[in-house]
Parts: structure tokens; sequence; C-alpha cells
């Protein structure tokens, strides 16, 4: 008993003597747990960094450019201006390019003598094809919502005052009056694919949203081949998606709209940077004229059967698609600018850039709030 006795009193003494376990002490490492310690940390670091996203850079700005092999650059003419695309492929389409303009041209030009919409501004046939479909119902969409400052049945008026008003010293009040009552867009209607007029004498005019839905065509014709960077341009009115080659958002300039009734003058405004929108411009600065000191835009009011006398120099509108973007920037023209300010706090998708002149004849800017972040000038 007393052996076993003295065997517990030495274990006890032997644990007293043992140092207890603290978990917030420092501990030593062996030596060879110094260089996994080391591989762990510069792991870490290395995953951190590289799950972070990079400041001062755009999400977009991380896409590669485009290699020269896969850059296509095509030019061209049709409406009566110029066309250029750039776009991200390994074939070169413009010929289906030409082939889908050609169709636009075929269905929506009046100088087209064998298209659509001259058939049925010659009364010999009332039937539309899905092109004219498409930009009649869009049409009639703006209409509604401008209280037809925009209007397709505006040709009979142009084709009075003449293209670049050179019929403008034949024009007179009387002339003006006797075709006003063939003038309005709830005049016509689409019914059963076919175009019902109220009057034989009304007459229809795309030209303010044909361009614009060309080069939606181009860009959906560029899609339906894969293609998801490109830019198209014609005459001035853009579609954008993806990035340019540099791999970055495409930048498109804005002109001052000085008085330049040669074109000539190319100063830019401002520059925006976009993907994935269209954008249209409309101004009265380089199509005007001017008659006893006063100086007529180029756009036609199709309420009033005149020439526009508004304070917007340049309507630059930007949308999804070109088509709606175009239609607007000229329906803003005739409306104005507080008119036009109205539209655009009802209608969120879209976005807008003025510039105008104030009481004092000084040029000034305005645009929509949803445009702060993508002009970069």
């Amino acid at each position: 008993m007393e052996n076993q006795e003295e065997k517990q009193q030495d274990i006890q003494k032997e644990k007293k003597q043992q140092p207890k376990f603290d978990p917030y002490a420092p501990h030593k490492i062996k030596w060879w747990g110094w260089p996994l310690l080391i591989l762990l940390i510069i792991g870490t670091i290395y995953i951190f960094r590289n799950n972070q996203p990079q400041r001062g850079k755009s999400s977009m700005s991380a896409h590669p450019q485009w290699e020269a092999k896969d850059t296509q650059h095509n030019e061209g003419s049709i409406f009566g201006t110029f066309y250029h695309i750039t776009y991200q492929s390994t074939e070169n389409l413009q010929e289906g390019i030409n082939a889908v303009l050609k169709q636009v041209d075929q269905s929506l030009s009046p100088f087209n003598k064998s298209s659509v919409i001259t058939a049925i501004n010659e009364n010999t046939s009332m039937n539309t094809d899905s092109m004219f479909t498409e930009v009649f119902l869009l049409a009639q969409e703006v209409s509604n919502v401008t209280n037809g400052a925009f209007d397709i049945t505006v040709a009979p008026l142009v084709n009075l005052w003449g293209f670049g008003f050179k019929n403008i010293d034949n024009v007179n009040e009387t002339k003006v009056d006797s075709i006003l009552p063939f003038i309005g867009y709830q005049k016509v209607r689409l019914v059963n694919g076919k175009i019902e007029k109220e009057a034989p004498q009304l007459m229809l005019d795309c030209s303010a949203i044909a361009k614009g839905y060309g080069v939606d065509a181009a860009g959906k014709y560029l899609e339906s081949k894969g293609i998801k960077n490109y830019m198209v341009e014609i005459g001035g009115e853009i579609r954008v998606r993806g990035t340019n080659p540099q791999g970055e958002l495409w930048r498109i300039g804005i002109n001052t709209p000085k008085d330049d009734p040669t074109s000539t003058s190319n100063e830019i405004e401002e520059i925006i940077q976009v993907t994935q929108l269209s954008m249209a411009t409309s101004g009265n600065y380089r199509n005007y004229y001017e008659k006893d000191g006063k100086k007529f835009a180029h756009t036609i009011d199709p309420r009033t059967g005149y020439p526009i006398q508004h304070n917007i120099l340049s309507s630059t509108v930007l949308a999804q698609d070109c088509a709606t973007a175009d239609a607007y920037a000229t329906a803003f023209m005739v409306l104005g600018l507080e008119e036009a300010q109205k539209i655009l706090n009802e209608k969120h998708g879209l976005m807008a850039f003025f510039i105008y002149s104030n009481e004092n004849g000084e040029m000034e800017k305005w645009h929509t709030e949803n445009l702060n972040n993508l002009i970069v000038k």
C-alpha cells in the first residue's frame, strides 16, 4: 500500500512540473515548418490580388484587343450617303451587308422607283413587306408619343418646299393650307399587311427613320453571323455592340453646331463612351436657309406646314435601336427644348444631349441624367 501511495505522489509531482498549455502563447515552429509557412503566405497574397477588381479601369477594358486578321472595315454608299462599318471577324461580310441595305432601300426609299413606299405613294399597290411594316409601326408609336411632331405623312410638304428648299420662292400660305388636309399620321393605317389611306393624296416619307433602320438592319445581320463586337455608321447614325478594336468601349463624338452649309466643320463638342447602344443626331446648323433676316431649319413641322424656328441646334438621342433614336432626334427638333424635356422625363429608356441657343443667342448644353457616366470629354 505504501508503495502505491508513493507512486501516486510521484505522478502528481511530475504533472505539476510539466508546463500548462496556453493556446494564446507563441509557439515554436520546427525548422521544416518555415518554408511551408512562407509558401502559404505567398499563395494567399497571389489569390487575393488576382481576385480584386482593378481600380480606375472599366470592366470592358479587360477585354482583349482584336487581332489584325480579325478586324474588318467596310465602306460604301447607300441612301444617298456613305456607310462605314467596323467589326471583329475573320470573314469579310461586305457582300451580305450590301444585300441587306439594298433590301431596306427597296422597301423604304422614295427615290427608288420600284420600292414599296413608291408604290404606296403612287397608289399602284398598298402591299407592304416586313421591313416597311416594322418601320411604319414604330413611326406611328413615335407620332403618338410626340403628338404628331414626328409624322411620316409629311411627304407632300417636303415636296412643296423642295429638297433643300429649292422651291421656297414658290411657297405661299395658300399652297401650304391646301396641303395640310392631307397631312396626319392618323389618316393612314396598316390593315392585314396593306396600307389604307383616307385620301389618295396622302404620301409617306420615312427619311427621318429609314437611315436609322438601315443601321439596325446591318447590325442585326452581323449579329446573325455570330459577331459580337462591331460599329455600324450610316450618314452619322450609329449602332455599336461589344468593344472596339482596342478592347475598350466605343467612343463617339458629337459635333459642335456651327453654321456650316458646306458640311466641312468637324469640331467635336463632346465625346460619349458607349456599348450596346445606338445614336442618332439631327441638327439645323448644316441645313437651313435665310429669308428676311430669319434663319429657317430644314426640318418641317408637320403640324403647321412650315420649317421650324425652335432653339435646339443639335438633337442627339441614344436608344437600344437606331431607328428609335433617329425618329426621336427629329421629333425633338420639331418640339423644342421644353417639350422635348417633358417627353424624356416619361420615356426613361431614352438618353438625349441637346445643344441649344439661349435667350441671348448664346450656345448652351443640356442632357438627361442617365447620360452622366457616358460623357468622357
